[in-house]
């Protein structure tokens, strides 16, 4: 943990280059905080940031340049993040003009994103979120060769075929197919995962591969995104690096980004921040993503987030990002005939309790 003091000229670092985009002297932290030091006090401190992977100087009296570890405290210091009344009044009264098509409501979404944090808004259309499982039959090809057939609810089909460590009888198989088949009948992967049943050797190895299928097509589905706000977020000063802008939309034109970005593990209704090299993708470790799922739980969901640069607004992306999923997923439950559930938030590293539009870092 950083001092008080250490962490006020840390925030105020972070907070005037995000603004400016230039590296922030001493005097400047001076002028903007309420500390009562000198200048020399504050480069000691400063100091102890570079020491500390925090910022970046070129040299000692250089001003600093947040590095991601520098932008992650910053966001943990983030409290209380919620849009202003008034743009939560004009988004709602924007939504009230357009058709009551999903469409149009997700292109606005994606319009607002990019407007209103001057970076690129990935918005994508709500789908299934889970598929579930129907039954299962088991066919023996050879002595420990087992073809294992997965039917889904709606009439999809996957095959994989399974080698265990002995033969296994086809009276055997039978026997496990039924029993999975009433045990697992109409439930998701997770669960499955999470049933609490004896199992035997054959019987978890099968289970095993039955999760990892229906994770696999979660996963697979197609859903239409929407994009708005490259240009910019190319406007930014950061993109001037041809070699970055071309990585990029090669990834949007090969249409990949939505696989990029999106965490593997990305709970619904929460607000997640990932910074730099915390994304897995080296293609995209110079950008962060701030994205959320939207949507009814266990049945069907979208994804909106917003991409650019580590020098990002975080707080006004955060704001953004939560205000539109929450309307999102108020829409969807109207569109579907349900009621919207409560809603919990959390960056990467903490926790966002939400109550109507009140944020809490804990």
């Amino acid at each position: 943990m950083l001092s008080s003091r250490t962490e006020t000229i840390l925030k105020s670092i972070v907070g005037q280059y995000i603004m400016k985009a230039v590296p922030v002297a001493s005097q400047s932290v001076a002028r903007d905080s309420e500390l009562k030091v000198s200048s020399a006090t504050i480069r000691n401190e400063m100091t102890h940031l570079e020491k500390e992977g925090y910022i970046i100087r070129q040299h000692s009296s250089a001003g600093s340049v947040p590095l991601d570890k520098g932008y992650r405290y910053y966001v943990e210091l983030l409290r209380n993040i919620e849009l202003p009344s008034v743009e939560q009044c004009l988004i709602r009264h924007l939504f009230h003009q357009v058709e009551q098509e999903l469409e149009e409501w997700l292109r606005l979404t994606a319009k607002l994103i990019s407007q209103l944090t001057q970076n690129m808004a990935i918005v994508t259309t709500p789908h299934s979120t889970n598929c579930q499982f129907k039954r299962l039959e088991l066919i023996t090809l050879e002595d420990s060769l087992v073809l294992l057939i997965l039917i889904l609810r709606g009439a999809r089909v996957r095959q994989q075929l399974i080698t265990f460590d002995q033969a296994i009888p086809s009276a055997e198989l039978t026997i496990v197919s039924n029993r999975l088949n009433l045990a697992y009948s109409g439930l998701t992967s997770s669960q499955i995962l999470a049933r609490d049943i004896r199992l035997s050797p054959t019987e978890q190895q099968i289970t095993d591969c039955i999760a990892k299928m229906m994770q696999a097509e979660d996963e697979e589905c197609d859903t239409e995104t929407y994009i708005d706000g490259l240009h910019l977020m190319l406007n930014q000063p950061e993109f001037v690096n041809s070699q970055q802008t071309l990585s990029l939309l090669e990834l949007i034109d090969q249409r990949r980004l939505l696989k990029i970005v999106v965490p593997r593990e990305l709970p619904p209704d929460e607000v997640e921040v990932i910074i730099g090299r915390e994304n897995l993708s080296e293609i995209i470790q110079n950008y962060s993503v701030v994205i959320c799922r939207y949507g009814l739980p266990d049945q069907v969901a979208g994804t909106i987030g917003v991409i650019g640069p580590t020098r990002m607004p975080y707080a006004r992306a955060i704001s953004t990002v939560s205000y539109l999923s929450s309307l999102l997923t108020g829409l969807s439950a109207e569109l579907y005939g349900k009621e919207a559930p409560p809603q919990q938030y959390k960056s990467t590293g903490s926790e966002y309790d939400r109550r109507s539009t009140t944020r809490r870092v804990r």
